[in-house]
């Protein structure tokens, strides 16, 4: 049987293969733009394998991500940027300087102090990278901007939190979650009736009810300022708030299939159906799990 560094080996070849002239036309056609929307898809199929423990899904779907690390490897070394090569030492070399409690004389003996030397070695990466910076990096530079957003909002929170600057105890979240409910109220006041209603609006939004744009961006700006607080409750009890938004999401999914179901057995979809009618399946389908 071959071993694993054989088995990495061929899989760069078979990559660097359909690169070639005479290759695959789709593969050769593809540029790190192009590529960037099927790695964020794979990254959340990788997630859903996981929250379904499909361990055998989860096989293809990893398989699947280290495709796009290899794509975006070979196409680095078409234009002599780097290779797969200098991925792979870069990432062994960071691993070891990151973990001297592992590989060194560092005391770390827990996941907090881990943390702590972690935050300090990457500053230090940072000076010998950039040497040239001459004022304090933001304690939040390192957080990308390009990521979704319940995850972004987890990691600025987080980071904040690392300095001390946090809520004290989960009451106070909760009472903020309760300030930040009354505020959306004031703002919902003052739109004149009726209130803006997503029910039968069709296809992005049409026929909604038009509002003053000064008023839609603080009801936006309200109701961001309480998914913000979600997500430091989720943090506060250790949750993922991507994670639980994706099960309620996988919830409904299945809860409303649910609901269409019974109403395909008497010839009617869900836009046929009274609202009283469509609120009493619902319950029955919560009753199914």
């Amino acid at each position: 049987m071959p071993g694993t560094g054989e088995r990495f080996e061929r899989a760069v070849s078979i990559m660097a293969r359909l690169r070639a002239p005479g290759g695959c036309p789709w593969d050769r056609e593809q540029t790190f733009d192009s590529i960037k929307p099927y790695t964020l898809e794979e990254t959340y199929e990788v997630f859903e394998a996981i929250d379904n423990r499909d361990w055998k899904e989860l096989e293809g779907e990893l398989g699947d991500l280290l495709l796009q690390v290899l794509f975006f490897s070979e196409m680095a070394q078409e234009q002599n940027s780097f290779s797969i090569d200098d991925v792979l030492d870069r990432l062994s070399q960071k691993l070891i300087e990151r973990h001297p409690h592992v590989f060194g004389d560092v005391k770390a003996e827990t996941s907090s102090e881990v943390l702590r030397n972690w935050d300090a070695l990457k500053a230090e990466e940072r000076k010998r990278e950039h040497p040239e910076a001459d004022h304090p990096r933001s304690l939040l530079a390192g957080i990308s901007k390009a990521m979704p957003a319940l995850l972004e909002a987890h990691k600025l929170s987080a980071k904040a939190s690392s300095v001390g600057f946090d809520w004290a105890n989960l009451e106070g979240l909760l009472e903020k979650l309760r300030e930040e409910t009354g505020e959306l109220q004031q703002e919902l006041a003052k739109v004149p009736a009726p209130l803006p209603s997503p029910r039968r609006h069709g296809v992005a939004g049409s026929g909604r009810t038009n509002i003053d744009e000064t008023a839609r961006e603080a009801l936006e700006e309200e109701v961001g300022d309480m998914l913000f607080v979600l997500v430091n409750i989720a943090r506060w009890l250790s949750l993922d708030p991507e994670s639980a938004l994706r099960k309620t999401n996988r919830k409904f999914r299945q809860r409303f299939g649910w609901i269409e179901e019974r109403l395909s057995r008497t010839g009617k979809k869900p836009e046929q159906a009274s609202m009283e009618e469509l609120e009493l399946l619902w319950q029955q389908a919560k009753q199914q799990g």
